[in-house]
């Protein structure tokens, strides 16, 4: 069976870091682990609160949900104003709408019908062409839509949503951070910087954004982008490979779905032809 054959192979995975682990090792690689980010709750939020009364009000046509934490926490803050009961009925008045498999389990949680699931590989590009397909354009015009947002806004979906004239409310529930511990993610700046790391698997584009925000503070960039070079570079998804694409990277495969086992597993099966492929481009270098 094809595998890993061994090589190291760098995760950036923080929530499913052990899950991560086992996979590689599985599949017969050398795990080395770099947690690069942390989801914090935000403290005062407004936009939640504000949400949910509007919510309650029939103030929205079409609620979005992106994330499965997001969904939940999301719930959580309108429990502190409204019982469970009274939020799930009024989404029950709207149309709902889930990015992917994971807000789908969390509103199903809360006994939430789904309305409109999006597709593989779940993007905001599959995102606003399931919504062209349900309300064709200009079926979105002056609809009320609210987008529960994660980590940063997604300005593609916003200015999408804008462009076909909805009429957008955000819904921010957490942001991305640095993880409390940064200490292995500058240790895998270093590997990467000296050619110690083979594989690097990339789960979300904002792993990438905070390695390189920790090579900038190493003033290492250069020798991690020139590190992940020669490296065999998985991505699971268009949103994370054009995250690289931005850095002048390139990832060597994408997930043919946007499933981390799934990444992981074509990655082994791939490892060793990618390998000879980028050994032969490094040489000619």
């Amino acid at each position: 069976m094809s595998n890993f054959a061994g090589v190291r192979v760098l995760a950036l995975e923080s929530r499913r870091a052990k899950e991560m682990a086992a996979l590689i090792t599985t599949y017969g690689g050398q795990p080395v682990l770099a947690p690069a980010m942390r989801e914090i709750a935000l403290e005062s939020n407004p936009e939640a609160i504000q949400f949910t009364a509007a919510l309650l009000k029939g103030e929205f046509d079409v609620v979005i949900f992106l994330t499965g934490v997001g969904t939940r926490w999301l719930a959580g803050i309108a429990e502190t104003v409204v019982s469970r009961e009274q939020f799930t009925a009024a989404l029950q008045r709207v149309r709902v709408v889930a990015r992917g498999p994971k807000p789908i389990a969390a509103l199903k949680e809360l006994g939430v019908a789904v309305n409109m699931a999006v597709p593989e590989p779940n993007t905001w590009r599959e995102l606003l062409a399931a919504l062209d397909r349900e309300w064709p354009p200009p079926a979105l015009r002056n609809l009320r839509v609210a987008v529960q947002e994660y980590g940063a806004p997604g300005a593609e979906l916003l200015a999408g949503l804008q462009e076909r004239g909805a009429r957008v409310t955000r819904v921010p529930v957490y942001r991305w951070a640095l993880p409390d511990d940064t200490a292995p993610l500058r240790a895998a700046v270093r590997s990467l910087a000296a050619n110690e790391i083979e594989v690097v698997i990339f789960t979300t584009s904002v792993q990438i954004t905070h390695l390189f925000q920790v090579a900038a503070e190493m003033a290492l960039e250069e020798p991690l982008r020139e590190g992940l070079r020669r490296c065999v570079i998985a991505s699971i998804g268009p949103t994370t490979s054009e995250e690289l694409q931005r850095r002048g990277l390139h990832a060597g495969l994408e997930a043919s779905h946007p499933k981390m086992g799934m990444l992981v597993k074509e990655a082994s099966d791939q490892c060793a032809e990618l390998l000879r492929a980028k050994r032969g481009q490094n040489t000619a270098r």
